[in-house]
């Protein structure tokens, strides 16, 4: 009996064990390198994984205990946080893998050799190990599969990146063509290979003509390989900065990732950043610095865009003066393609804002700006201008900069203290940093994500201006 209890406590335990690795993996887009250096909480792994481990070595005859009150410990953690495990087919292979290594490993062990100890990290190491590689074969499938599709569509291929601004950039674009060209976008934020390769296989509809594609990177080679992929006919990279520098090191590394995108066998020009340092060649368009008259308010924004000798006149009903840049790089793509001036200024005239960014809403008396998927300092800053003039209280909710520099919080810390009444800081991240920072300001440190709507019906009101300036998740 005490045996069977054993087993069915390690069994529990290994199980939960690869509940928190998967999830940890899931999160950090199943890269160990980065939940084990780049990992926000670190310490948590010391708590959810080492500690159960080593009670189960230690009391190895209360298994079963062990495994329960490690689950009712992972319940409660789980309670706050708001990233739940998506059970997608990879996740249930790795269930299934790890169970059945564990199930192996435990009756081979009690049968033969009869162990005290079961093996416990072994199975969470195979069950990785397979998975890797049965999911590196069936990635291999999909992206052979992708690539074919593609050159049996052959739509014309734009390629976007930046660190601020590519999501914008790719939207004002598609908008901007879609109003000419049967034109299609990856969604959302997917930028990563195998989002791409995802999109493509599910979703491109076969009658595409110019498909728009974000790419995005976390390490050195990212881009390389959706440029090997897409092998794109134009390439636009927005302005770089010390985005995710806690990945790259430094912003030479950053630039070298980003500028991978030029890679495309198929290049015809790319439309860069004007401050990005390279050599200038034929087929290299610089935008950003052709903006004049710039005004941006709580209504939109309006300037002149000085392209190919020509001045637009340009109003769009966008909120955020740094959305001058993103259009100037979407027009410039848009008259490269074909489109005439009046069609151009036409298209902008109804643009609408990416949701999440800069996006207005009022409800009950108050004005709500959501920004929160903006999460550079140049964006930050310039949506904090963007409200510095209005005459009611300010409320800031922000869990600051993530992935970025302690330097770029306290920046950002300054200029917060400069406009709102009320600053709610919701990520541990950079709790101190802004802390320490905001001098006159009032301070609410959120410890619960979801206790925040019960703290805005209580510290604010009718009149007020509430921003909500980037985001995090809870693990964060």
């Amino acid at each position: 009996m005490n045996e069977i209890l054993h087993l069915l406590g390690h069994l529990i335990l290994v199980t939960l064990l690869g509940y928190y690795l998967i999830l940890n993996l899931q999160w950090y887009n199943y890269r160990f390198k980065r939940i084990i250096l780049h990992h926000h909480r670190p310490f948590e792994h010391i708590f959810l994984f080492l500690l159960p481990l080593f009670s189960y070595f230690a009391l190895k005859e209360l298994a079963i205990l062990v495994a329960v009150i490690y689950a009712l410990i992972l319940f409660v953690w789980l309670k706050g946080v708001d990233k739940r495990l998506k059970f997608t087919p990879r996740v249930k292979r790795f269930f299934l893998a790890l169970i059945f290594f564990t199930l192996f490993g435990d009756l081979l062990c009690l049968a033969k050799f009869g162990c005290e100890v079961l093996p416990t990290l072994l199975p969470l190491i195979l069950a990785s190990l397979f998975s890797a590689l049965i999911e590196g074969l069936i990635f291999k499938g999909y992206k052979k599969s992708a690539s074919k599709k593609l050159s049996r569509i052959d739509p014309i291929i734009v390629a976007i990146t930046a660190s601020y601004g590519k999501t914008s950039m790719k939207n004002f674009l598609h908008q901007i063509l879609d109003t000419k060209f049967n034109c299609y976008m990856t969604p959302r934020s997917v930028n990563t290979l195998a989002g791409i390769v995802k999109d493509i296989n599910d979703s491109l509809p076969k009658e595409c003509e110019v498909y728009i594609v974000e790419a995005g990177a976390r390490e050195r080679g990212d881009i390389a390989e959706i440029t090997e992929l897409l092998n794109h006919h134009y390439a636009v990279v927005g302005k770089i900065g010390p985005q995710h520098i806690e990945y790259f090191k430094n912003i030479e590394n950053i630039m070298a990732t980003k500028l991978e995108l030029l890679g495309s066998n198929r290049l015809k020009k790319a439309f860069l950043h004007y401050e990005i340092p390279v050599k200038k060649r034929e087929n290299f368009i610089f935008f950003g610095d052709n903006i004049e008259n710039l005004k941006a308010d709580l209504n939109g924004i309006e300037f002149d865009l000085k392209v190919e000798g020509d001045t637009l006149p340009l109003k769009a009903p966008l909120l955020g003066a740094f959305n001058a840049i993103n259009l100037a790089a979407a027009v410039a793509v848009a008259k490269e393609l074909g489109m005439e001036n009046d069609e151009i200024v036409k298209a902008v005239s109804k643009l609408k804002g990416v949701e999440h960014r800069l996006q207005k809403i009022e409800a009950g008396g108050k004005i709500i700006i959501d920004d929160s998927f903006n999460g550079n300092l140049e964006g930050m800053l310039a949506s904090y201008d963007l409200v510095k003039n209005y005459d009611g209280r300010k409320i800031l909710v922000t869990p600051g900069i993530m992935e970025s520099t302690p330097q770029d919080n306290m920046k950002l810390a300054e200029k917060i203290d400069e406009i709102f009444d009320l600053v709610i800081i919701t990520s541990k991240t950079n709790r101190k940093v802004l802390y320490e920072n905001i001098k006159r300001a009032k301070k609410i440190v959120l410890e619960n994500k979801g206790d925040l709507e019960n703290l805005l019906a209580r510290e604010t009101a009718s009149g007020d201006l509430i921003l909500f300036s980037n985001d995090a998740p809870s693990f964060m």
